[in-house]
């Protein structure tokens, strides 16, 4: 399916990270103007010049930085949230300190671009979630209830911000720069016993959620709803 957004405006918030970066070259070869927001620096920098877009430094766990980025901004077409920072571990053993921050990233992030920003009625604001939401994990509950509490965010925006579309993609296990810190061997071990144990036999690329963005973005009729990317993660 083709898609035009020829003069289209879209934020991507978190446009520095893997998917994020695949998210805003989509809608740039979709003909989009874009922004990409995210933590200054190279990656963000890089991130701009690959969709043809204007790099915009955004700290979004600063309630008066999104406010202010927003007040002086024209109204988007399109906006996505990508950024998040989260820790993992079990409940027992998470200090409270890293859940909080936790949340504070990835859900008030969120959160906090849901309030301010100016979307053109029509328009679409996205999240994006995981799949943990719906298949736990004993390892990481905490990432569950954050994914789960975004879904439900998001389907509660769709009523309030309406005409406003507002949907979350939930994403699998996706092979991204996060796991750059891991020995090419483990990575790639990793990777191929996910690959083994998921139906669709390999484990997914940020461009694979970046269509699904895309995708729920631009559908008229799509709104108040979570499109689960994982590989059948969920069902394995």
């Amino acid at each position: 399916m083709s898609h035009d957004l020829t003069g289209k405006r879209v934020l991507v918030v978190g446009a520095s990270g893997g998917i994020g970066r695949s998210t805003a070259e989509a809608f740039a070869r979709a003909g989009a103007r874009v922004v990409a927001a995210g933590r200054p620096g190279t990656s963000l920098d890089d991130a701009a010049q690959a969709s043809d877009g204007e790099a915009a430094g955004l700290d979004f766990t600063d309630d008066a930085a999104v406010e202010a980025f927003f007040v002086v901004r024209e109204p988007f077409d399109h906006v996505v949230v990508t950024a998040a920072s989260t820790k993992t571990g079990p409940v027992g053993a998470l200090s409270l300190a890293d859940a909080q921050a936790s949340m504070d990233s990835k859900f008030f992030g969120a959160y906090r671009v849901a309030r301010s920003a100016k979307i053109h009625d029509g328009g679409s604001l996205t999240f994006l979630s995981g799949f943990l939401s719906t298949r736990p994990s004993a390892t990481s509950v905490l990432q569950g209830a954050i994914n789960a509490a975004l879904e439900a965010l998001a389907r509660g925006l769709a009523l309030e911000r309406a005409p406003v579309r507002v949907n979350t993609v939930s994403p699998g296990l996706i092979d991204t720069p996060l796991y750059a810190g891991m020995s090419s061997g483990g990575r790639q071990a990793m990777f191929e016993g996910a690959a083994k144990r998921l139906p669709a036999r390999r484990v997914g690329r940020p461009e694979d959620i970046a269509q699904a963005i895309l995708f729920v973005a631009t559908n008229p009729y799509v709104t108040g709803t979570t499109v689960t990317v994982d590989g059948g993660g969920t069902i394995a």
